[in-house]
C-alpha cells in the first residue's frame, strides 16, 4: 500500500504539515504545578448542572495552581446544535461566575490558541489525519449504514463484541485499487483509526478520581473522521488538548468507557496524554421509587441551570453546595472558616467521591439559607432586586418603592454569631416581606390558645394609647407586663408554670396578641423593630383591623 499516494486522494487540498500546527502553538510558559483545564460543551441549547458542577472542578484545579481554564465549544456535530446554542452556554456560566481565562466568547474568541470552536479547526484535524494515513495508522471506510447494521446483527447473533474491528474491518486491508475505486465513484467515507489494540490485553492508568484502573485495551477502528470532513469528538479532543495544553481532562463517568480509545490516539500521535478526572454521576432519591437514580432531563427540572435563576437560589449558595458534593471535608472547612471566601477553600480531587454524588434539593436550601443569612443587607436587598425586577415586577415595585424600608426590614437579625435564616432563595423574600406592605397583607388573626376573641380585643385596646415607635425591647416587655397583670395574665413565665390555675395565661400570651395584629401571623422577625418600620400611623391602623376582624369573627 502506497500511504503517501493514498494520503494525498483524501486530501489533496491539506499543504500544511503537523510542524507547521504545532508551531503555531507554542508550549505554555506557567510555573511549575499550573493546571490548564477546559470546558468543552456542546451548544445543544441546553446547560444542566452536571455541566457547572465539572466546570467547577476544572475553575478551582485551575486557578488554585495559577494555571489558565478555558472555554472550548464542541461543535462538531452540528446535528444537535441549536441556534443561539453558544450564547446559551457563555450566558450560563457568567451568571455563576466562573471565569474564563481564555476561550470562545459572543463576539468570536479571546486568547492565543484558537481557534476555540471545533467547527472552525477542520483543516487542523485534517492535517494530523492525513499524517496517520500518511504512517498507515488510519484509512478510509466506505461502509453503508446497511453494511455495518448487518455486521451488528451478526456481532448479536454470534454473541460477539459490537464494533468495527477484526473480521469486521472489511476496509481495513484493501487493496489500493478498491479504495481509489470507490473514489473514483464519489462514495462516501469516513476515516478509521488502525487499531493495534486488543482485549486480551490490560492498562494500568490511574485517574484523579477513580485511581487506579485496570482497563481493556482498545481494538475497535474507530470513526476519526466523518463524511463532513469533521472529526468525531475522540480525535477532535485529543488534537485540541494538545495544541491549546491542556493538562487535566474534568469529564463525566460516561466517558471512561472510551478513555483506551483516548490513550491510544495519544500514543499513536506521539503525545503525552493529559490526567483525566473522571467525576461521579449526580443522583437523586426517586419520590416514587425510594432508589437512587441519575438526574433527568425530563423528570427533574432542577437538572437546568436555568432552574435556579428562575427560583431565585444565590449563584454563591449552588456552588457551595455543589462544592460539598465535590469535596467531602468542605462542610467541615465551612463551619471553621464561616466568613471566608469559597475561593479560599483547598479544593482537592483526592477528595472526591468516586461513587455517585446525591442531589438533594432541601439540603441544597439548608445551605441557602446559610450563605444568605451571612450576606450583608444591601447584598441581598440589590440581589432581590435584581431577580423580581425579571421573574415578579409586581413585588419588585413595591419592593423598591421605598428601599430605605426594605432595608430596614432586612436587616433585622442580620450578622452576629446566629442571624436569622428566612430566606433559602429569593423567591421567598415576597412570603417574608408581605406584612410590610399593605397591598400583600393577608393577615391569619388566630390567636394564643388562652386568649379568646373578647380578650384579644381589650388587650390590643389597652396597647394603642401605650404605642411608641421608640420604645426598646425592654420598654416594650414592660407594658407588655402592665397589660398582662390588668387582664389576669403572668407578668413572669415562671410563675405561671409553678400555678396555672392562678392565671389566665402568661405574659408571652399578650405580647403574641399583638404581634399575630401588627405582624398578621405568629412567627415574624422582632416585633418592637418591625413596628419602628412601620411607623406610629400603620401600627395603631393594624390594630383596628384585628380588632375589627376580631369583632366580625
Amino acid at each position: 500500500m502506497d500511504h503517501n499516494r493514498l494520503a494525498e486522494r483524501l486530501f489533496p487540498h491539506i499543504h500544511t504539515t503537523p510542524e507547521e500546527i504545532e508551531a503555531r502553538y507554542p508550549k505554555r510558559q506557567l510555573a511549575e504545578g499550573a493546571k490548564v483545564t477546559r470546558m468543552g460543551p456542546s451548544p445543544t441549547g441546553f446547560m444542566h448542572l452536571g455541566n457547572l458542577y465539572g466546570a467547577l472542578v476544572d475553575e478551582r484545579l485551575a486557578h488554585q495552581s495559577g494555571g489558565v481554564f478555558y472555554l472550548r465549544i464542541e461543535d462538531t456535530d452540528k446535528k444537535r446544535e441549536v441556534e443561539g446554542g453558544v450564547q446559551t452556554i457563555i450566558e450560563a456560566f457568567s451568571s455563576f461566575g466562573l471565569p474564563f481565562d481564555e476561550g470562545a466568547t459572543l463576539d468570536g474568541d479571546d486568547g492565543a490558541y484558537g481557534p476555540y470552536r471545533q467547527s472552525q479547526r477542520a483543516a487542523i484535524y485534517q492535517t494530523f489525519v492525513k499524517s496517520l494515513v500518511q504512517r498507515g495508522m488510519a484509512y478510509p471506510c466506505f461502509c453503508t449504514e446497511e453494511e455495518l447494521a448487518a455486521a451488528h446483527a451478526q456481532q448479536e447473533q454470534n454473541k460477539e463484541n459490537f464494533g468495527y474491528y477484526g473480521r469486521y474491518a472489511v476496509w481495513r486491508d484493501r487493496p489500493m485499487e478498491d479504495i481509489e475505486a470507490a473514489l473514483d465513484k464519489g462514495t462516501p467515507y469516513v476515516v478509521r483509526f488502525r487499531s493495534e489494540g486488543s482485549i486480551e490485553h490490560k492498562l494500568r492508568h490511574e485517574d484523579l478520581v477513580k485511581g487506579k484502573l485496570e482497563i481493556t485495551e482498545n481494538d475497535q477502528d474507530v470513526v476519526i473522521l466523518k463524511s463532513d470532513g469533521i472529526p468525531t469528538y475522540h480525535f477532535a479532543h485529543v488534537v485540541d488538548d494538545h495544541l491549546m495544553g491542556t493538562t487535566v481532562v474534568v469529564r463525566g463517568e460516561e466517558w471512561l468507557a472510551t478513555l483506551p480509545v483516548h490513550l491510544q490516539l495519544f500514543r499513536a500521535m506521539g503525545w503525552k496524554a493529559p490526567k483525566y478526572a473522571h467525576t461521579a454521576q449526580l443522583m437523586k432519591i426517586d419520590p416514587e421509587t425510594g432508589g437512587k437514580r441519575k438526574l433527568s432531563k425530563r423528570k427533574d427540572p432542577e437538572l437546568a441551570l436555568s432552574f435556579y435563576a428562575q427560583q431565585g437560589y444565590p449563584v454563591p449558595a449552588v456552588l457551595e453546595y455543589l462544592m460539598t458534593l465535590l469535596n467531602s471535608n468542605f462542610e467541615e472547612w465551612r463551619r471553621a472558616n464561616q466568613d471566608a471566601p469559597m475561593d479560599a477553600f483547598p479544593f482537592s480531587t483526592k477528595k472526591m467521591s468516586g461513587s455517585g454524588a446525591l442531589f438533594d434539593i432541601e439540603k441544597l436550601r439548608d445551605v441557602s439559607k446559610n450563605v444568605i443569612s451571612r450576606m450583608d443587607t444591601d447584598t441581598v436587598y440589590a440581589a432581590i432586586a435584581d431577580w423580581s425586577a425579571t421573574h415578579d415586577r409586581a413585588f419588585h415595585a413595591l419592593f423598591t418603592r421605598d428601599p430605605a424600608m426594605s432595608k430596614a426590614y432586612l436587616a433585622i437579625g442580620r450578622g452576629g454569631k446566629k442571624p436569622r435564616k428566612d430566606l433559602a432563595l429569593w423567591a421567598d423574600a415576597k412570603g417574608y416581606m408581605d406584612l410590610l406592605f399593605d397591598e400583600l397583607f393577608r393577615p391569619d388573626y388566630t390567636m394564643p390558645e388562652r386568649v379568646s376573641a373578647e380578650e384579644a380585643k381589650a388587650i390590643l385596646a389597652d396597647f394603642a394609647p401605650l404605642f411608641d415607635a421608640q420604645d426598646t425591647p425592654d420598654d416594650f416587655f414592660a407594658k407588655m407586663k402592665q397589660i398582662a397583670a390588668a387582664h389576669g395574665y403572668a407578668t413572669d413565665t415562671k410563675a405561671y408554670k409553678a400555678d396555672p390555675s392562678a392565671y389566665k395565661g402568661a405574659v408571652g400570651d399578650v405580647s403574641m396578641v399583638v404581634r399575630v395584629a401588627i405582624a398578621g401571623r405568629q412567627n415574624a422577625p422582632d416585633l418592637q423593630t418591625v413596628m419602628r418600620i412601620l411607623g406610629r400611623e400603620r401600627v395603631l391602623a393594624r390594630l383596628d383591623q384585628c380588632v375589627a376582624a376580631l369583632g366580625s369573627a
